[in-house]
């Protein structure tokens, strides 16, 4: 069973053609238009090791909000289609990650109870062209459209860069681990029979 799926989104802000392989080897092939960003989808691809392919167009004559969220929106529907039923997957998943002077943590739920809590300060209001509020705006559109529950805390840092690079790769390695499938999960991780 191939568990991949693609998504195309179009608006009259953006359009977004999204394909990821959740049981890829890492391997990225993305284009926003956003640098900063296309790096941190990079990273989450390679530390997730999913494969990821976005090719999105969007409004950055207005700025890079829409884009980014509705990246985030094609991200957690391609997510949530992947995982089909869910049944022998994890579940859940837990990674602190440091980047030099930076430490992140991540941990979610994949049981369809969309939530986020994200506790970050960023110094910088930019990275490159991504305004850093855009990063909490990110992570919702995933959660509310994957249905995950998820908690990013940046524990410390100085260097904004390194603070979301971490948090990026942290939910790359969190969510590989909420994926996985273990052979001694009879249906889905859960008491209820259902996610």
């Amino acid at each position: 069973m191939t568990r991949d799926s693609e998504i195309a989104r179009k608006t009259n802000e953006t359009d977004i053609v999204l394909r990821i392989n959740i049981d890829g080897s890492g391997k990225g092939d993305i284009d926003t238009g956003i640098g900063f960003f296309d790096h941190m989808l990079n990273l989450f691809a390679a530390h997730g090791l999913f494969d990821l392919f976005v090719k999105a167009e969007g409004d950055l004559k207005v700025d890079a909000h829409h884009t980014v969220e509705d990246v985030g929106i094609a991200l957690g529907q391609a997510l949530k289609k992947a995982a089909g039923d869910k049944k022998s997957i994890k579940r859940y998943g837990t990674s602190y990650l440091p980047m030099d002077e930076a430490l992140a943590m991540v941990v979610l739920d994949f049981g369809g109870r969309p939530f986020l809590v994200m506790d970050a300060v960023f110094e910088r209001d930019r990275v490159g062209e991504m305004d850093t509020e855009l990063v909490e705006e990110f992570f919702r559109a995933v959660a509310f459209n994957a249905g995950l529950t998820l908690h990013i805390k940046v524990l410390y840092g100085s260097n904004t860069h390194h603070m979301i690079e971490a948090v990026f790769k942290a939910f790359g390695r969190a969510l590989d681990e909420a994926t996985r499938m273990d052979d001694r999960i009879k249906g889905v991780m859960s008491t209820k029979g259902m996610l």
